[in-house]
């Protein structure tokens, strides 16, 4: 039996992200994966391990045929935003248990172009079928989900609807540090207050915005941390949980699946969330920063309000800088978002983000940082904990 293994990402890069009206799903696949082995220094022969969904019909098959990859260990789990944090964990521990020796995940979509181009509509179906099929004729869509969930917070706990817009603000201000992110000019509470509304409570920008893009990561067992140009970011513990296939059995819009996965993760890892440097939250609406903070131990259940409210998020001056490069609220998201948290993350901890590089209390690069991605509408979530080499 093969002694199980460390494991480190060694390789992290996107694709052009934002508006790209010039290029396929599968060029941005491409562009991203040459660009994260390149980061790694390390040859595509290497990898024997393969990650991918939401492309094609035999994802991840099609995707790795046309990079060029013949692996002997893939995985095509499809849950969503989370669905590359799940990956992750999953390549990992094929990785630690000998399975593989070097796993590329890699996700690429061109969701604004395909609308501008008629290709598809703005309006995301997930069919009729199974337990959707008792929700469907009410016709509430996903964002509406995701405000019912919102609202209910608010009944319960007080939170309002201002430190909702705060999330918004915050993330805004990251971005603004960020040269790739789409958005980057400051908003303020009242401006994400005024815009229109597009499902109660949520007005425009307490949504995620709409772009192009791709991303990938180099997972490699620790004998070849040695042979790569970048230092070591370690998977120190990882957590996945499902919570529900219809609002309707979904026991407390309150509570999400990170509050799973995050509780597993940090015990696998050994860390404390108050260890944390930084964080990467999934946040296609405002609400879903607000929870998935409360979910994961930083602040107390209710307490999410409160404790966005004072500008903890912000890369400056934050006390726990969250969605570093301007999240999908302001930097950039193209579908399932959950890979470009694991990128932002990784290099958080390298030092590689420029103007809005975390520091530490003493001046110090991050040391731990934290991926949490949610899929569906609140039905899935996977947490990763990562430490710097």
């Amino acid at each position: 039996m093969v002694a199980r293994r460390k494991v480190a990402v060694v390789g992290a890069a996107l694709s052009d992200c934002g508006r790209v009206d010039d290029a396929t799903p599968y060029a941005l696949h491409a562009q991203a994966a040459r660009r994260a082995l390149a980061d790694a220094g390390l040859d595509r022969t290497l990898v024997d391990g393969f990650a991918s969904a939401g492309l094609g019909t035999l994802a991840p098959v099609e995707v790795a045929a046309y990079l060029g990859l013949h692996p002997t260990w893939v995985d095509s789990t499809s849950v969503g935003g989370s669905t590359w944090e799940v990956m992750a964990a999953h390549a990992a521990d094929a990785i630690a248990a000998g399975h593989a020796r070097a796993v590329l995940l890699v996700y690429g979509s061109t969701a604004r172009a395909d609308v501008r181009a008629g290709r598809r509509t703005g309006t995301l179906s997930f069919g009729t079928r199974g337990p959707l099929q008792f929700e469907v004729p009410y016709g509430h869509t996903l964002i509406a989900k995701y405000a019912m969930a919102a609202r209910r917070h608010m009944i319960e706990y007080g939170t309002t609807i201002e430190q909702l817009a705060e999330v918004a603000v915050q993330a805004r201000a990251n971005a603004a540090l960020n040269p790739e992110a789409m958005f980057r000019t400051p908003i303020t509470v009242d401006e994400v207050l005024s815009g229109p509304v597009i499902a109660d409570p949520f007005t425009k920008l307490h949504c995620c915005v709409r772009s192009d893009g791709g991303a990938a990561v180099l997972l490699v067992a620790e004998e070849y941390v040695r042979d790569c140009r970048t230092s070591p970011v370690w998977v120190l513990g990882s957590g996945e949980c499902v919570s529900h296939a219809a609002m309707s059995e979904w026991p407390d819009f309150t509570v999400s699946p990170a509050a799973v996965s995050g509780r597993l993760a940090f015990e696998r890892a050994g860390v404390r969330p108050s260890e944390i440097d930084v964080a990467e939250i999934y946040d296609a609406f405002t609400y879903m920063t607000l929870v998935t903070l409360e979910d994961l131990g930083f602040c107390a259940k209710g307490e999410g309000g409160a404790f966005v409210e004072k500008g903890r998020l912000r890369v400056e001056g934050g006390e726990l800088p969250v969605n570093t490069d301007g999240g999908g609220l302001s930097a950039q998201h193209p579908g399932m978002r959950g890979l470009f948290l694991l990128v932002e993350a990784v290099r958080q901890l390298r030092g590689e983000c420029g103007q809005r590089q975390v520091r530490r209390g003493d001046g110090t690069l991050p040391r731990l940082a934290v991926a949490s991605g949610t899929g569906g509408w609140f039905c899935s979530s996977g947490t990763v904990v990562l430490g710097a080499g």
